[in-house]
């Protein structure tokens, strides 16, 4: 079971983004840890991690972890149902892990594609595609709403760059709240679930205020 406070594993992760940004402006590249093998019959993650599906945000290296440490989970959008609140709850209980960071980025394609059907209410999805944006839409249809009616024109970008962060924080909401078990243990103190964001161009996360 992990021995590692919620905060404590949130420290860690900041401190690892930052050794990660730093090395990506050194004139040796990106990090080059030797990985180790773990041992087959237990694992200790010290966080879990609810990421985004897209390539460019590798989890481990963005927060200089290595094999074992993360507990990721790892859907288009960062989308909370049924399967990822089951997977907290298993790392949760099984592990003894305290800490959950939901992890959006930007310019997310989940998040575009859920703007662009707001936006574009003819445009076809298959019904797969449509179910992750109809998860991600209540965030989206709220900021869109407001800017709408300021009565000026919609600005795509900074809706989709608002509607990020808005979908990490919904998705942080559901987690808490979406399962008895997960809600009892942040309501304890033993659990402590976070938002952040990871930003393509520069590699640091920023963790949000919930």
């Amino acid at each position: 079971m992990s021995k590692v406070t919620g905060e404590q594993a949130l420290s860690m992760l900041k401190e690892g983004n930052d050794r990660y940004v730093a090395s990506l402006s050194d004139k040796d590249g990106l990090i080059q840890t030797t990985p180790k093998l773990v041992s087959v019959d237990e694992q200790n993650p010290v966080a879990i991690i609810l990421g985004c599906s897209d390539a460019r945000v590798p989890v481990e290296l963005v927060f200089d972890q290595g094999l074992g440490d993360l507990f990721v989970i790892r859907v288009a959008g960062n989308v909370v149902a049924p399967s990822q609140i089951g997977s907290v709850e298993f790392a949760a209980e099984k592990f003894g892990t305290r800490l959950v960071v939901v992890l959006g980025h930007s310019h997310c394609g989940a998040v575009t594609a859920c703007v662009e059907a707001l936006m574009n209410p003819e445009q076809k999805q298959s019904p797969n595609i449509r179910s992750i944006v109809d998860r991600i839409s209540p965030s989206v249809y709220n900021l869109h709403e407001i800017a709408a009616a300021s009565g000026e024109e919609v600005d795509i970008n900074m809706l989709i760059d608002r509607s990020v962060r808005a979908n990490v924080r919904m998705s942080v909401s559901q987690l808490k709240h979406g399962s008895r078990i997960i809600e009892d243990m942040v309501d304890s103190g033993e659990l402590l679930v976070v938002g952040a964001e990871y930003d393509l161009k520069t590699g640091k996360v920023k963790f949000l205020n919930n």
